[in-house]
This record gives structure tokens, sequence and C-alpha cells, in this order.
């Protein structure tokens, strides 16, 4: 099948929001929302034809993969997603304004933007309020001109539009769950327009349900296109699926997850199949083949036999400028090539080993099988352990979480590769046996388990590079991958939830989640009832670093509150206030709060390491946190209205205006107050 590559001819267009204007830049500017009468866009001529469409479209497509890949070159912006949840916290340790004490260092001025390529910076906040909205004024580019290109008959003119309303779909429906009520912009403005309201969270959500139930009916099937990585009717489902879910539809989420399930082609994938990748130095890291490895495997994602993938990101190819890399090995590995881990002799227990040197020897090279890991995130012990356990027994078979196969990778797994130890070719240990010394002085950063099947990716660049310096050798900082936007596993669990805020004694909830762990070789299985809780748990373990883990949290947590069914606890929760509530304390709050207070490292106390810069780290979250700050820059900019700012931050106010319902937020768009 040919992939569209998303090149757009070498044009270098790059739309950007002034509040619902389209701009030309010569960039991708970071000040976005500062008016410039000279960079107005006058799209007409692009706009004359197909071709043009089809550019605005590929833009809208491709910058989907900027939400997965690097934001700079020590960040990857979705790890701003995990480090809101239970599953990951900022790492970094080496920097000073690590992202950790969040309760008090999230603030409206915090991150606008103006530190953006500053190395210091450990999230991508800005990064998503600008690219969401850049991807908005995409849709809405396309949704302003597909009805004046002659030529397009009925069911293509559809189909553009049913795209276009996925991709603004889409980028709202994380809006709502990670800002809470945000300006609608749903067309394009002849001149900027500086008199926004914020249109609450529901209102918005009725507004792309309608436009995904139209795209459901009008965007084509996969098997129907000539190309891969475009918007189709499977992935239009999945998300209407979200939005029927968020708005307490729960039957019509069922029913589309039924048809993904049951009549639209997918099936999960159950045998080996595609390419074998050995994962680089199998003398080092030796990979037994089996599905789990195979299914995520940058070459076996986009193929057509596999029948598991229902939209995927294309991000590998010959033309690198089309293509953004994906440093997983760099950003998500633990930092242990220096003296910071030791032997119980007091020597550097990991070596940087070189290809070229004459005592090179491949069953040590821990950089070019597990790459170089600096660790800007790190998973939570919840993550990595406890999250493991079924039935009270930690299932030993799960592929998922397998050395043996070779999928996982424990700190226990390396073994001393510094021939002047007496403990060489022995496992890492943290402690020293004799006297109960720590043998590692940063835990936070250089000691914790990795999902290496989810993460190993080839960069055939470096691979050739045997003498290159640190880096630079082998797949040490991982490269182009195609990426999972939606794969039928996650239909199973979207089905699993819906049942279960149906009724939550249906006998039928645990097969879907057992589909998933017999595919995964699992010996514990699901019995009786099942909570949220083991949902949410099993899309953990299947949908790591692919699920947007804080917007679905957050989505899960509306849900409960308008179920009136309760978490795994027993907690229950309320519209009126499971996302008004403030403190650091173990009660209240959201059902995402108490996720995170369960099972991250949050709300714990100070952690005492030694590490230059951030020696003390108090990771810290707040209730208020359930949604991030509205930007001072965005509220600043719009002049002649008013922004209404997030509970808990500074200039929040109740009683600032908010439009009720989308169809008034439309109609004011035209409106700019001069």
């Amino acid at each position: 099948m040919k992939k569209i590559t998303q090149k757009l001819h070498r044009i270098s267009i790059c739309f950007a929001l002034i509040m619902g204007s389209t701009v030309l830049f010569n960039s991708c500017s970071k000040d976005f929302l500062t008016p410039d009468p000279l960079s107005v866009y006058e799209p007409a001529a692009t706009f004359t034809n197909e071709a043009g469409l089809m550019s605005v479209l590929a833009i809208a497509d491709r910058q989907l993969k900027q939400y997965y890949a690097t934001d700079h070159n020590e960040m990857l912006t979705l790890g701003t997603e995990y480090i809101f949840s239970d599953l990951m916290v900022a790492s970094a340790t080496d920097k000073g304004s690590m992202l950790c004490d969040v309760a008090n260092m999230l603030t409206p001025t915090s991150d606008d933007g103006t530190t953006t390529n500053d190395l210091g910076r450990t999230n991508s906040i800005w990064h998503f309020w600008q690219e969401t909205y850049n991807g908005i004024a995409n849709a809405n580019t396309i949704l302003s001109y597909v009805d004046k290109v002659e030529g397009l008959d009925e069911t293509t003119r559809n189909a553009y539009k049913g795209r276009a309303y996925f991709h603004r779909a889409f980028r709202y429906m994380a809006l709502v769950f990670q800002y809470g009520d945000v300006p609608l912009v749903s067309k394009l403005l002849e001149v900027p327009k500086q008199n926004y309201r914020s249109t609450k969270r529901d209102a918005i959500l009725q507004m792309v349900t309608k436009d995904m139930e139209f795209a459901v009916q009008w965007v084509p099937d996969q098997k129907n296109m000539s190309l891969t990585g475009m918007v189709n009717k499977g992935a239009c489902r999945m998300l209407l699926t979200k939005c029927y879910l968020a708005l307490g539809e729960y039957a019509k989420a069922k029913e589309q997850t039924d048809i993904l399930i049951s009549q639209s082609g997918y099936s999960l994938m159950l045998d080996n199949f595609g390419t074998f990748n050995d994962g680089g130095e199998p003398q080092t890291w030796k990979i037994t083949r089996n599905v789990i490895w195979d299914l995520h495997r940058a070459e076996n994602k986009l193929i057509a036999a596999n029948h598991e993938v229902i939209m995927g990101i294309p991000n590998r190819g010959a033309e690198a400028e089309s293509f953004i890399k994906m440093l997983t090995m760099r950003v998500l590995y633990p930092f242990v090539f220096d003296s910071r881990i030791k032997t119980t002799d007091g020597k550097q227990a990991l070596l940087n080993l070189r290809r070229n040197d004459a005592n090179y020897n491949a069953s040590y090279d821990y950089m070019r099988a597990f790459g170089r890991g600096i660790a800007t995130f790190r998973p939570t012990y919840f993550s990595t352990n406890t999250l493991w356990r079924i039935n009270g027994v930690m299932d030993a078979t799960d592929l998922r979480h397998s050395s043996e196969t070779g999928n996982w990778v424990r700190m226990e797994d390396y073994r001393v590769n510094n021939k002047a130890s007496t403990q060489f070719g022995k496992p890492l240990t943290l402690f020293n046996p004799t006297n109960g010394a720590l043998l590692c002085s940063d835990t936070i950063r250089r000691w914790f388990d990795v999902p290496h099947y989810k993460f190993f990716l080839d960069d055939p660049v470096n691979e050739a590079n045997i003498s290159g310096s640190d880096g630079n050798r082998g797949a040490t900082n991982g490269g182009n991958a195609d990426w999972y936007l939606y794969r039928l596993a996650e239909a199973y669990l979207l089905r699993a939830e819906a049942k279960f805020y149906i009724n939550p004694n249906d006998p039928t909830i645990k097969d879907d989640l057992n589909a998933l762990r017999q595919r995964a070789k699992c010996t514990q299985l699901y019995q009786g009832s099942v909570t949220i809780g083991d949902i949410m748990n099993e899309r953990a373990r299947e949908l790591y670093w692919e699920e947007w883990r804080n917007v679905e949290l957050k989505r899960v947590s509306l849900c409960l509150a308008r179920s009136g069914r309760p978490d795994e606890w027993g907690n229950m929760y309320t519209l009126e206030n499971f996302d008004k509530q403030s403190g650091t304390d173990a009660g209240g709050g959201s059902y995402w709060y108490q996720r995170i207070v369960h099972y991250s490292l949050y709300n714990k106390g100070p952690i005492q390491i030694n590490a230059t810069g951030n020696s003390n780290p108090n990771y810290t979250m707040d209730k208020k946190n359930m949604y991030w700050p509205i930007p001072y820059a965005a509220i600043t900019a719009n002049k002649r209205g008013q922004l209404s700012q997030n509970y808990g931050y500074d200039g929040y106010n109740p009683a600032t205006p908010k439009w009720d319902n989308w169809e008034d937020a439309v109609a004011d768009e035209d409106k700019t107050g001069d």
C-alpha cells in the first residue's frame, strides 16, 4: 500500500492561530498570539483546486506525530501527558526547574513559550496549547474552503469535511480535558478576533460529537483508500466512541465498539507477523520472537498484514525532512553510563563500549542494545511493578512485562561491563550486600525498568557509525518510526468501559479485558466483576505510550461523575465539584487525582538523592491541577474580551461569562468587538 509522506510538495507552510485568524509564518512561531498585520495569509489561490485541500490535510496529519515525537532534543511531547498521570514523573534531576513540584510550580505564567528551546524545560504544556490550536486552524481552513472548490462530487467533498472534523474533534477532545473550558474556534476570520469568551466543556463535546457522527457516515474505510496515514472511518468510530462516553451516551459508545470489533474487518494480532527485528545487538540482549514484540516494531505497524491497526502515523522513509525523530531510547531509558552507578568494589558499573575498540565485547554493549538514556521522564513503581499484579498474583507470563523474551528490561538485566571491577559479568545490584550501602546515587533518574518492546527503535544512520561519540552509535537515541494512533485493542477497552457505566455487573466486561490478556499469554485472567480500576490498569498495560494517559484519566473522571458509578476504592464523584477542589491531601478531588495519589510519587514528601541541580525533589500535585491553567499570554492577547481562568489559579473568577452552548459561541465568532 502506498504511503502518504505528508511532505506537501516542499511547501513550508505553518499555520498558527491568532485566536481564530489564519497566519503565514516563515516558521512555527512560539509568539503566535501576537497579531502581525503583515502576516495575514490570503489563501484564496491555494484553495481553488483539490491539491490545496490535500496540502492542508497533509499538514494536519503530520501534526499528529508531533505529539509523540520531539518538542526539543531532550523532550518527547507526550511525556507531559504522562507526568500528569499515575504512570510517570519528570526525572531530569540535573535541572533545578524540573516540573516535579507541580502544585506550586504550575501557574498561568510558568510556561508561555518564551523558553521553548531552553533545555532546562521539562514539560510541553505550551506546545500542547499552541499545536492543538494550530491543528484546529488547519481543520477550519479545509472546512472554510471545501465547498468553494469546483469539481468535487458529494462523496469526495463530504470525506474532506469528515477528515477535517476528525482533526478538529481530536484536538478539542484534548483541550477540554487538559484545560477545561476553552475558546471555541470553528471558522477562519478575515480579521483577528480579540474578544473571545471561553465555551463550556460539554458544549464543545456536543459540537464535536455531532461532527464525528457526520465523519463516520462519509469518511471511507481504510480498505477503500489508496493511502495510509490519513483519517479513515475506523479512526472516526474510535473518536466518536470517546465523544459518546464523555457525554454519557454509553449505549451509543458500545454500539460503535461492537461495529469496530465485529463488523469492520479488524482483528487482534495473535501470532508473529511481519518482519522480525532482532533488537540491534542480540549478543547483549536476545529477543525471542513473539507477537507483542512484532506488533510494536515500526516496520510492522502500518503493513497490510497488520489487521489490528486502525490508524497509524507514518514517520519513516527516505525523505528525512518529512519525518521527526522519536528519541524514545534517549528520553525514556535510565541514565546509566556514568559513575553514579557503582559496583561493590567502587568502580563505575557500566561503560560506554565502542565497536572499533580492540577489546570490544558485543555481549556487553548496552548502549547499542538499550540506548543512551538520559531519563527526562521515568515510570512510577506502580507502572513497572504493582500494576502487573492480578488476582493478588504477579503474572509471570505476561509478554508485555517479560524479560525472558526480551520485551522488558529490568535493572538487574544489566551486567557489569567494566573489566576493572571484580564484579565484571555480574548483574547490577542496588545495594552492597555486605554493608547495605546504596550503589546508585540517583535512583530517580538511574534505576528503573523499561518496556523495551515499546521504546526500542532502529537508527540506521547511527548504526553505521562504529566510532562516533556518545549518542551517535547504533540505535542509541532512537530513530524515525511509524506509530499507532488507534488500534483495535483500545476498542475492547472502550467497550468494557461503556459496559461498566451501563451495568457494572455485566459478566462480559471481563471478557473484553481477557481478550487482550490471552493475546499477551497471561496466566492470570479477570474473574467475576470488574472495577473501573481494572479497566484503567489494563489500559496502562496495553496502551503505554500510545494513549494520552492524562486526557483519558480525566475523561474517565467525567464519566464516573456523570454516571454515578464508584471507583475501585468505592469513591463517588459529582459533576458539581469533581473538578472544583484544591489541596494536596489524600481525600477528595477527581478520579484522576485519586489515581495519582495512590500510585505515583506525588504528595509523598521530598526524596533525597545526590544530583546536581535538584538533590531534594518534592513531587506534589494539587487537586486543582485537574486542569492546566489557561496561559496568561492567551488571556492578555484577548484584549477586548475575557477568557475564563481555571479554578485554583491566579485570575480565576467564577463570574466570568462563558458560552453555555456551541451554537452561540459560533454565532459570536464574527463579532470582533470593533
